[in-house]
């Protein structure tokens, strides 16, 4: 047993991070407490952009890594879920952005012409939009075949699943759970709530921030629906859909496409995305008798953007 690795959690981080450590010939287990499907990263809109996460002087190399994966598995988007699609981020500027911008092939600026009315600046780009139910099944299936596995198991505290795995390197990807788990109280929760309706034609994805406010703007266009977002809500818990919300959110991205307004309603998501203060957590320590600990959380909002980069990075420190 003494060259298992144990991976803690089972959304796309630690999916990700259990698959780059399986693929490089070392043995994995994943606990996860939920199925995949039940995860926040279940119902995460799945557009490719480094949002709401730190550090930025390594978000951009982070992100472009993950970039060139999904851009490879995009050529089999019905098995992998990723698709390569078009869309335009609302009063967003280039010189915004750190220096991975540049680095995006095709991203350029966009004025009032290819604009929504009420929008003075953006950016269009051609990124990938993952299905993310699809994208976790497909984790799934590529980890066991790596000889990977996956227990339906919480963790009690990082000593206890150290001595009761056997394992001689824990990985923490337990996202907002690390907050107790750790415990690291600078984890916090950034409640999003989004709609999900029939898609009535819209074909490109938009986002639109609200600084000075929790709501944003976000039609995120999958396979047989359309995502309708969003909120930002800093420490909330509320796991529940809030009609008010709800209404507030389609009335939003129905003045940029009126039709959707119209749209038969699906269902209601709500995810806590995993915020820290001081950004991702990738770095090592020990536990109590010597095993290796490696930390990989606190992706916010960017968890599926960022996911092969801090993979690579926490399995370069596993070694």
């Amino acid at each position: 047993m003494s060259g298992d690795v144990l991976v803690l959690g089972g959304g796309a981080v630690g999916l990700t991070t259990a698959l780059v450590l399986a693929e490089s010939g070392k043995r994995v287990r994943v606990w996860s407490r939920d199925p995949a499907g039940m995860t926040t990263s279940a119902v995460a809109g799945g557009l490719w952009w480094p949002y709401r996460i730190e550090p930025e002087k390594l978000v951009g190399e982070w992100s472009l890594e993950s970039l060139r994966v999904y851009e490879a598995l995009s050529d089999r988007p019905e098995e992998t879920g990723v698709r390569l699609v078009p869309g335009v981020h609302a009063d967003t500027r280039l010189a915004g952005l750190g220096p991975w911008a540049a680095r995006v092939e095709g991203l350029r600026e966009v004025g009032p012409p290819e604009l929504p009315p009420g929008f003075s600046s953006g950016l269009r780009a051609r990124t990938p939009l993952i299905d993310m139910p699809v994208h976790l099944g497909w984790l799934l299936r590529r980890l066991e075949a790596a000889g990977g596995t996956v227990e339906a198991r919480e963790a009690a505290s990082l000593a206890q699943a150290r001595s009761e795995s056997g394992a001689s390197v824990v990985v923490n990807c337990t996202g907002l759970g690390a907050r107790e788990l750790v415990p690291d109280p600078s984890v916090r929760p950034v409640r999003g709530q989004l709609v999900v309706v029939e898609n009535p034609g819209v074909e490109e994805w938009f986002t639109a921030v609200d600084h000075a406010s929790s709501a944003t703007t976000y039609l995120l266009p999958q396979p047989g629906r359309l995502l309708l977002g969003g909120t930002a809500e800093e420490d909330s818990w509320d796991l529940e859909p809030q009609e008010a919300t709800a209404a507030a959110i389609v009335e939003r991205c129905a003045r940029i496409r009126p039709e959707v307004g119209r749209a038969k309603v699906l269902g209601h998501r709500v995810g806590l995305r995993p915020a820290r203060d001081t950004g991702v957590r990738i770095e090592s320590e020990r536990l109590p008798g010597g095993a290796l600990l490696v930390h990989n959380y606190g992706h916010g909002g960017a968890g599926i953007t960022v996911a092969w980069g801090c993979a690579q990075a926490a399995a370069a420190l596993v070694g």
